[in-house]
């Protein structure tokens, strides 16, 4: 008698903008989605392309740096969400414990509880004919790296509880899989959600037994003063988002922009809009309106627009065409940033046809800057740990998030010079420093990727 062997399709979605990944796991006709991007169209082009109807909508946990789809993914498909029990979420859908199991097809999903991350935190082990061949780790378990454990303050527990909780789950659950079982996070390099996340995309057990410095053997209590010491601040959005996704986000297809002219983009500046100019930083450079601030569409755009914009700002978008200025509105949707007032119709040509005024950042490459090093103050606007790898001699390390509280830090006294990796960010900050009254002000080119290059 031959033995049934049930086929899977396994996929996963990267969104770099964001360092998240997604899953769609179909067997026999059926499928599930693990931890959906706001967008998803996508998930339901690819069900229709293996013919397969989407059952289960599945999320891993409350996701604090990004808005889920989960709600709008349901409703197009009638499929069931599914969390842990623990997270509380405020609308219909199915909440499940350790050792709960959801069939797609040929495929048995069961339900490991591993909270230290979140407290509702739930992996999900992928079993064919009766052997564990994958696990979907959600937050709780990143290649080269663990969740961080302080973003349930709100709900009761310390970060001290939460790593402790962390430590158990990693050494009593996922350490006790076998070597092969493959590992699937919701997050790679780049993510807030941990301390130093690999580039890599999956891995197994066995690889990160080796190599992950999180899983060295060590004591319960090293392990929590390891993971609770120099915790960089979680990203003001993060609370926002965690809410939005126990509620349930409204359709994209509920979320626009209308095109303004200058003369409306002027009005609503003096009513206090923010306007976000999401253009490279060289072209926002060489002309912008006035008070702009620069997050480029290029980096890590949503996730910096929610560091450094507020929930309730009006914001207007500039771009350099209408397809752009979409996509910005969107992105920022993916982050719970659904306040815009409207793009810049024609873009920065409109606005100078108008006849109104234009602003410039100077840029300049390491050669002008090592020639001028002597006359320059230089703020480094990376992380602390990018900066002790090596920077430009003297220069002051105020890393971006936290830019605009200590705007008093920044020394006056000289014209400033802002670097950071490459050029995105110091872009940023020195939009920042504009709408502070800093005028004698230049952006680094080639950041200090390029100054180490030269000084080798």
């Amino acid at each position: 008698m031959t033995r049934y062997h049930a086929r899977v399709h396994f996929r996963q979605f990267y969104l770099g903008c964001l360092a998240h990944a997604s899953y769609f796991i179909g067997s026999d006709g059926e499928a599930a989605v693990v931890d959906p991007q706001r967008d998803v169209q996508q998930y339901l082009d690819e069900a229709e392309q293996q013919g397969m109807r989407i059952r289960w909508v599945i999320e891993t946990h409350l996701h604090a740096d990004f808005v889920s789809g989960h709600r709008e993914l349901a409703e197009k498909t009638g499929a069931q969400i599914v969390f842990g029990a623990a997270a509380a979420a405020e609308f219909p859908h199915v909440a499940v414990r350790e050792g709960d199991e959801l069939r797609v097809g040929g495929v048995v999903l069961r339900a490991l509880e591993t909270p230290g991350h979140t407290p509702e935190g739930i992996s999900w082990l992928v079993i064919r004919d009766g052997a564990i061949e994958k696990v979907l780790t959600g937050d709780t378990l990143f290649i080269g790296d663990v969740g961080r454990p302080d973003l349930a303050g709100g709900r009761g527990y310390t970060p001290q509880q939460m790593a402790g909780m962390l430590y158990d789950t990693l050494h009593g659950k996922l350490l006790a899989l076998d070597d092969a079982v493959e590992v699937w996070p919701a997050h790679g390099a780049g993510s807030a959600c941990g301390k130093n996340i690999s580039k890599e995309r999956s891995s197994t057990i066995g690889v990160q037994r080796r190599l992950n410095y999180a899983l060295r053997p060590m004591a319960r209590e090293a392990f929590v003063e390891m993971m609770t010491t120099d915790l960089a601040a979680p990203p003001r959005y993060f609370p926002m988002d965690m809410e939005i996704n126990r509620r349930g986000a409204r359709s994209l297809d509920d979320i626009a922009a209308r095109a303004l002219t200058p003369a409306e983009v002027r009005e609503r500046v003096e009513r206090g809009a923010v306007v976000l100019d999401v253009r490279d930083e060289g072209t926002y450079g060489a002309g912008h309106l006035p008070g702009a601030l620069n997050i480029g569409l290029g980096g890590q755009y949503a996730s910096w627009a929610g560091t450094l914009l507020a929930s309730g700002d009006a914001i207007v978008i500039v771009a350099q065409t209408r397809e752009r200025a979409e996509e910005a509105v969107m992105r920022l949707a993916r982050v719970g940033l659904e306040n815009v007032a409207g793009f810049l119709d024609g873009g920065v040509d409109a606005w100078r046809e108008a006849g109104l005024p234009l602003d410039t950042l100077p840029q300049i490459g390491v050669d002008e800057l090592r020639a001028r090093l002597e006359e320059l103050n230089v703020l480094d606007v990376r992380r602390r740990g990018e900066y002790d790898s090596g920077h430009v001699p003297d220069a002051v390390n105020i890393p971006l998030d936290v830019l605009p509280e200590r705007i008093d830090a920044v020394d006056r006294s000289k014209p400033l010079a802002v670097i950071c990796q490459g050029g995105y960010r110091s872009s940023a900050a020195a939009s920042i420093l504009r709408r502070h009254g800093f005028r004698d002000l230049y952006n680094v080119t080639g950041g200090t990727s390029a100054w180490l290059r030269v000084s080798s």
